[in-house]
Formats: C-alpha cells, structure tokens, sequence
C-alpha cells in the first residue's frame, strides 16, 4: 500500500508529505485548494506524461516520491531483481522528477529507470479511477474491456490479436500477390520480349566502357603505332638517343666513385634509371608492334556498341540498368509460370491461420458468455446500496460476421435503473450521478479480482447526495476491507465514513500561494465535517450533525487490507489539538 507521497514543486505546492493508512483515506478541501494537484501528483508518480507547466513558478524541478508498504510481494521484488535493482522485504521508492525544462527522470529504490518501467511498476501498485472513467463508460470499446477484466481474458485477448494480425498479413500476401500476378499476365508478350531481347545480346557490366577503349585504340591505331615507335628510337634508335647520350655520364659516375666511394650510391641511381629507360623502350617496342588496324574488328566493335547503346536507351541508362530490367522481367514472368504454386502455399497458410483464429475467438468468446452473467449479478447486487433499488445491468454480447483483433462479438451493457423501463444502453439512460454510481460499483466489483492493493477514487461521488452519498461512502469502506483506498470527495457522508482524513488548503506565504495538507482527527475532523455539511462549522448544531454522521460512519471496524504486512489499526493522529500537519519533502 501507499504509505506516504511527498511532493515538492509541483504546480501550486511547495512541499508536502501526505501520510496514508490502511482502510479508507479521504482527501477534503474547498473547491480549487489544490486536491486535483495531489492527484495529478500521483499520477506524476506512476509514469503518466507530464510536461514543464507542472512545475512550480520560479522553481527549476519538480518531485514526486511515495513510499510503498510491499511486504507480502515477493513476485514484485523479484521483477525488480531481474532488472537489477534492489528491493527489500518491506518498502519501495518511487520517485519522478520534472524539470522546468521538460525532461524527466524516475527512480525506483534510488536506481535510475525508464518511465516506462515506472509505469509499469506503478500500474501493479495503484489504480486510478476517476470521472473520466464515468464518461468513458458509455463507450462500448470501455464496456468490452471491463468485461474482459472481469473473465480474466487478458492471454486469450492477446491470442485473439495475434492470430487475426496473422490471418490479415496472409491476407494481404495474397491480394499481392494475385495483383501481380494479374499484371504479370496483362504485361507477358511484353515481358518476354524484353528478356529475349536482353538475352540475345546477352551484356554484361562494364562492357560498354571496354568497347569504347577498343574502339578507340582501333580508331587511331596507326598513330598510336607511330607515336610508340618515335618515343621508343628516342630511348635506343642512334648515336643521338638517350641512353648513347647516357654514357658519358655512366663514364663520369665511374672516375668519381673510384676517387670517392661515399657517392657510389649516386652509380646506383643512375644505374636504376638506365634500367627503367631500357624497359620502356623495349614496353614501346612491343605495344607499337602490337597495335594493328583492323576495319573489319573496328565494324563489328561498333556495330556491337551501336546494339548496346539501343538496349540502354531503352532499359538503361547503364548497362546495370538494363541487367536489372531482364532480371524483373523474368521474375515477373515467374509469377506467370509458378505464381498458381505460390498461391496455393499462401491459401493453405491463410487457411491455418484462419483456424486458429477461429479457435482462439471460440476461446475468448466462452469465457465472456461464461463470466458475463457472474458479472451482471456481481454489478447488479450493488446498485440497490448506491440509491438504485431497481436497478440492474446486462452485458448483450452480439456476434459479428466477421471476427476482429478484440474477438468475435461486441459487448455493450445496458441497464435498467429505474422501475418499468426496459433496459437501455448506459450513454441514453444515465445521468452524471448514475453513471458515477454505476462506474463506481464496476470498480468495486473489478477491485475483488484485482491484485493492486491502491485504489483511487478522484470525485467519482459527483452528482450524488444525501442517502444516496451516505451508501457510496459505505461502499467505499467496504473496500477497503481488501484495498488502500484513497477518495477525493466533497461530500460530508463520504468524509465521514474514513478511517483516515486528509484535508488540503491553501494558504499565502508573502504574496506566493501554496498549498497545504493536515491529517484531522477529534475536534478538528468535527469541524471539517460541519462545514462541508454546509452549516457554519462554529455553530454546535452544525457540529452536532458533524459527530452522528462521524459516529455512524465509524460504526464498522477496520479489516486488514490485502497486501499489507502489519495488522494493526490506523496510525493515531495527535491526541491533542486533532490535526497533524503535512511534513515537508
């Protein structure tokens, strides 16, 4: 369970810590004192997006820390162990800060997490439930989900969406590949000409570019011949050649060696040169009588390059090109020839799949019909409490011709909440009251299956009052015989009904308003009660209806809640001066 929340920062408050015990927390205060930051706090907490206008004005970051009561959750430490952080016996710490800048961190136990991780640590730690959920209620997806909370169907779910995500991926392999396989056939003539075209001239890469060389070698080749035989004679012809020339020079290197042998690597230089002339002269000698004209090879290079240049103007621009469109020719034409076996392969695959979708609807929809009944009576056997004598839900579950990621069927429920009128679908019969009263016994009926052990009602009593509030205010107690609850209420009978009482207010600091927190008990719970009764909280009447509604709703003890380790009562607030004030972060 929550132990305490410690906030510091965050909009309007400076620092608070927030106390919590077993059973029944209610959380009062004027309208606008600030109990919706403390929520949004909380949520802040459990890896919800937030953003830097949480932050406090003239503040660089925001915290939000709660320390959590996990005796009893060994399955919980051990998820924290296989990601490497350390988690003991009793307590967990969650912590998120925001800083004005808009980046965030968490940490659990002082170790570095991801949001999500903090999220998903915070889901299994507290539920949420406010008016929104009443809003949503109406909607049928909202409705299926609930229902699927109730029966347990999260694995059959999960199966559900995988094989229908299975069967449409088949699906569209098929419509695929029969559409190109269409076209392939429309596109056959065509196709096979150009693979015959192609292939006929059979290119290969790089072979444009070595036609151009030939071409080019053969265009000139009796300048090419002269040019090689004019640099080679250059080199070796006669008496005025080159290497003639070098000997006076080889004659010299000799008589100054002989004088001074530390220059005789300057012979070896020369010697190295000589060489390297000699062999381009002989290089000049060979290509030059190499090199040879011929007209009739010249022809055929051209005619050759001529065919190529039409093959690229076609398919190209580069011979690559060209290899690439014979290759997606014939593998288009393959679809022709062998697209019917493919086909076959993909139907039979669909068809698997298409069975094993229909297995795991049959599946969801057998624990929906089984577990919607159980549901309808679990709902319906709380709506009397909560002001609705007659009222009773239905769960209708219609099947669909064609099945869907979430199942085979829809789920609406519909209820009666009146005597006499048939049952209707919740968004054409219910008021703001109803709905609330409604979400709040699907709440209390999900809270018996689930494994959080907080659970947290923001202002789901709206638009309730008098009896009516008196039996939510019991409600809510009665669940708290199995989980922390945490309300946000203005309603006396609801306050009243708590095993622990925080009140929020705000106050002025200077000219900066923050807002407050003080646990109440005795004399001050009194007076917190009178004035949200609406009376003047000095007057003894008003505290007088004050203590009976205390006394009647303290008439029930408190049980042990699920997953707290310790069974001893609420935490004593000050026994005297009744109020404990918040303690800073």
């Amino acid at each position: 369970m929550l132990v305490e929340l410690r906030i510091r920062n965050v909009a309007v408050i400076d620092a608070v810590t927030l106390p919590l015990e077993r059973g029944l927390n209610v959380l009062t205060g004027e309208t606008g004192a600030g109990k919706s930051i403390i929520i949004g706090a909380l949520g802040m907490l459990l890896g919800e997006r937030t953003a830097a206008d949480r932050v406090r004005s003239g503040t660089d970051r925001a915290t939000v820390e709660g320390v959590f009561d996990v005796g009893g959750r060994p399955e919980l430490r051990a998820l924290l162990d296989e990601r490497g952080i350390d988690a003991d016996e009793q307590h967990l710490v969650l912590k998120r800060e925001v800083g004005s800048n808009g980046r965030s961190r968490a940490w659990i136990n002082g170790s570095a997490v991801t949001a999500a991780l903090l999220a998903d640590i915070g889901a299994r730690l507290v539920s949420v439930h406010g008016q929104h959920d009443s809003r949503q209620l109406v909607d049928a997806d909202h409705q299926r989900e609930l229902l699927d909370a109730y029966v347990q169907a999260t694995a059959a779910r999960r199966r559900v969406a995988d094989a229908h995500a299975q069967v449409v991926a088949l699906r569209a392999r098929e419509r695929e590949l029969e559409q190109r396989r269409l076209e392939a056939t429309r596109r056959a003539d065509y196709l096979r000409f150009v693979v015959r075209e192609i292939d006929e001239l059979q290119p290969t890469p790089g072979e444009d570019e070595a036609l151009d060389a030939d071409i080019r070698r053969l265009s000139h080749a009796e300048e090419l011949q002269g040019l090689a035989a004019e640099a080679a004679a250059a080199i070796t012809g006669d008496e005025h050649a080159a290497l003639v020339r070098l000997g006076a020079v080889r004659r010299a290197l000799v008589a100054l060696t002989r004088i001074d042998p530390t220059i005789d690597r300057l012979q070896s230089g020369f010697d190295a040169a000589v060489y390297a002339l000699d062999e381009l002269a002989a290089e000049l000698t060979e290509y030059a009588e190499a090199v040879e004209a011929d007209p009739q090879r010249l022809r055929t290079l051209e005619r050759r390059r001529d065919q190529l240049v039409g093959l690229m103007r076609k398919y190209g621009p580069t011979i690559d090109d060209v290899l690439a469109e014979g290759a997606r020719a014939r593998s288009e034409l393959e679809l022709v020839d062998g697209g019917t076996l493919d086909l076959a392969a993909i139907a039979v695959a669909r068809a698997g799949a298409e069975g094993a979708f229909a297995e795991a609807c049959a599946e969801l929809t057998r624990l929906r019909v089984g577990g919607a009944r159980q549901f309808e009576r679990a709902v319906s056997e709380l709506l009397p409490d909560l002001g609705m004598r007659e009222g009773r839900v239905e769960v209708v579950l219609t099947p669909l011709d064609q099945g869907s990621a979430t199942g085979a069927e829809t789920v609406h429920i519909v209820a009666t909440l009146n005597a006499g009128v048939e049952a209707r679908p919740l968004s054409r019969i219910a008021s703001g009251g109803e709905l609330s009263r409604v979400m709040l016994a699907l709440s209390t009926v999900l809270a018996r299956l689930q494994q959080v052990p907080t659970l947290v009602f923001d202002e789901v009593d709206a638009g309730v009052g008098g009896a009516v509030a008196w039996q939510v205010g019991a409600l809510m107690r009665r669940v708290a015989s199995h989980h922390q609850v945490l309300a946000i209420s203005h309603l006396a009978q609801i306050a009243a009904r708590a095993h622990h009482h925080i009140v929020v207010h705000k106050s002025a600091v200077g000219t900066v308003t923050t807002s407050d927190t003080v646990v109440v008990t005795d004399e001050a719970r009194i007076v917190e009660i009178a004035r949200m009764l609406g009376g003047d909280a000095d007057r003894e009447v008003s505290r007088a209806h004050a203590r009976e509604l205390l006394s009647r709703g303290a008439d029930e003890t408190l049980p042990a809640v699920a997953g707290v380790s310790d069974g001893s009562p609420p935490r004593a607030a000050t026994p005297r001066g009744g109020q404990r004030r918040g303690k800073p972060v």
